[in-house]
């Protein structure tokens, strides 16, 4: 289970890239692929192992000016539908 002292980096299977043509951000996994939004991204793109999952929320709050309990609902709700689709790896 996922939580605020959880650290989370992507599976090796996983990668972050954007689409050439259109530049939305896209989640690459093999045989398959998600079209993430921007917010989306931007957690992924902080899903490196060395953050807890509570850094992550108070960087983006810091960073969006979004009250810190719609964020963390919001993190903790996407991380946990990417580590059911085996696409994180959870310390």
């Amino acid at each position: 289970m996922i939580d605020g002292a959880s650290r989370v980096r992507l599976a090796a299977k996983a990668r972050l890239q954007r689409d050439r043509v259109s530049g939305k951000p896209f989640l690459l996994y093999p045989e398959r692929g998600l079209e993430l939004s921007d917010s989306a991204a931007r957690i992924v793109a902080l899903c490196g192992g060395e953050r807890t999952v509570a850094e992550i929320v108070d960087e983006l709050a810091a960073a969006t000016g979004e009250p810190r309990e719609r964020i963390e609902g919001e993190v903790l709700t996407f991380l946990r539908a990417l580590d059911d689709r085996g696409l994180l790896v959870v310390t």
